[in-house]
């Protein structure tokens, strides 16, 4: 018997169909339960050389994770500031996710504050 598809096809169709789960993934994350302890970091981020390339990269992986409600890098001011599931997220996880986007990144001066200091 002849095959209806090519391995090819076959191998196209298994990428999409892990692309749709990832993407899914990635939109379940973004919630936050309604009870949630939320908690506000903001810290320093050296090593970005610039505003699209390094500072928004770093933003969108940080919102992206489990537990994030929101996230902002300001690139002139080398402050990254994060709104976060305290029960989902740590300071560490936190630091970690900047890390990892590149070894020239590196986090200073990590505090949970009340507000933060840039509106």
């Amino acid at each position: 018997s002849t095959p209806l598809y090519s391995s090819a096809a076959s191998d196209v169709y298994k990428r999409q169909q892990v692309k749709i789960i990832e993407v899914e993934e990635t939109t379940a994350k973004s919630k936050i339960a309604d009870d949630a302890i939320l908690a506000k970091a903001e810290f320093n981020i050296e090593g970005m050389t610039c505003a699209i390339g390094c500072a928004k990269t770093i933003e969108k992986k940080l919102a992206k994770m489990e537990g994030v409600k929101s996230a902002k890098v300001d690139f002139d001011k080398k402050v990254a500031m994060v709104e976060y599931d305290e029960a989902i997220v740590t300071t560490t996880s936190l630091e970690n996710t900047v890390t990892n986007a590149s070894d020239t990144y590196s986090v200073n001066d990590m505090k949970t504050v009340e507000s933060f200091s840039i509106d």
